[in-house]
């Protein structure tokens, strides 16, 4: 009985490894194909045709495209976890009136879909004189992110223990340099898995991304790619298509096996007290 668990449970992890995987590895094998290949089904490269990858930069200008997401994603992730940190602090470690109803407000904020909220946004950042600007993208992103960041920074800063931050009051430390100097380091682990959340939630939205923005040089690469077209009016370039969204993933797989270790640990920290 033990064996056949085991051998279940390792046929129901490959399943569910082919399920995950399949559809970039599909992805991959349909870049390098064009013309009546991409209708045919193929499992197994055939040949290397890189004409899609330089179609996808000489049609427009997706370099400009992937920087723009750089940019906006990065901006996002210092912005979120500055203000998610000394968020989390007063919400953590300060009492105060009110502080659980503005932190469930802060979680109701994160429940509203984009469309619901998407008239408002757009008067705001037309009113600011944002629209089609990259700051104006970094606002909007801002809805998304900075919400989760407060509750998931609040949750591990509610586990630090308060000797530490007394002892630190004691050697003269400002709230300042406790939160930049002693909680800091000590949340890293959940400031990574954060920040990667956000960049993710950042580098892949595309409702945002369309209405605020005007012209090519100023999207990111979601609505960038949505809105590639052929050489006619009657073609749908799938391999450019598919090069594009390879290039694009390229970025987040890089970074989850960069920050793996701490993103296990930012996943698992405060899972078991003592």
């Amino acid at each position: 009985m033990r064996l056949l668990a085991r051998i279940g449970f390792w046929l129901l992890v490959l399943a569910i490894g082919l399920f995950s995987i399949f559809p970039f590895y599909y992805a991959v094998i349909s870049s390098f194909r064009s013309g009546a290949e991409l209708f045919s089904v193929a499992y197994l490269p055939e040949r290397l045709d890189v004409s899609n990858y330089v179609a996808v930069f000489e049609r427009q200008p997706f370099g400009t495209n992937i920087a723009n997401s750089v940019v906006v994603a990065a901006f996002v992730v210092a912005l979120s976890l500055a203000l998610g940190l000394t968020a989390a602090y007063a919400f953590g470690r300060i009492r105060f009136r009110g502080r659980s109803l503005l932190l469930m407000t802060i979680l109701a904020v994160s429940m509203f879909p984009q469309v619901a909220v998407l008239s408002g946004m757009f008067e705001l950042i037309r009113t600011l004189g944002l629209y089609n600007t990259l700051p104006g993208l970094i606002l909007a992103n801002l809805m998304l992110t900075l919400p989760f960041t407060i509750w998931v920074l609040t949750t591990f800063m509610r586990e630090l223990p308060k000797e530490i931050e007394e002892a630190a009051f004691v050697d003269g430390a400002t709230p300042w340099i406790v939160v930049r100097r002693v909680f800091l380091p000590l949340m890293m682990p959940a400031a990574v898995t954060t920040g990667l959340l956000a960049f993710i939630v950042s580098w892949n939205e595309f409702l945002f991304a369309l209405t605020f923005t005007l012209t090519n040089e100023r999207r990111t690469v979601p609505p960038a790619i949505a809105l590639m077209s052929g050489s006619t009016a009657y073609e749908l370039p799938w391999g450019t298509i598919m090069a594009a969204s390879v290039i694009v993933t390229l970025p987040i797989i890089a970074l989850v096996l960069a920050f793996q270790r701490k993103i296990v640990a930012g996943l698992t920290a405060g899972a078991v007290k003592g």
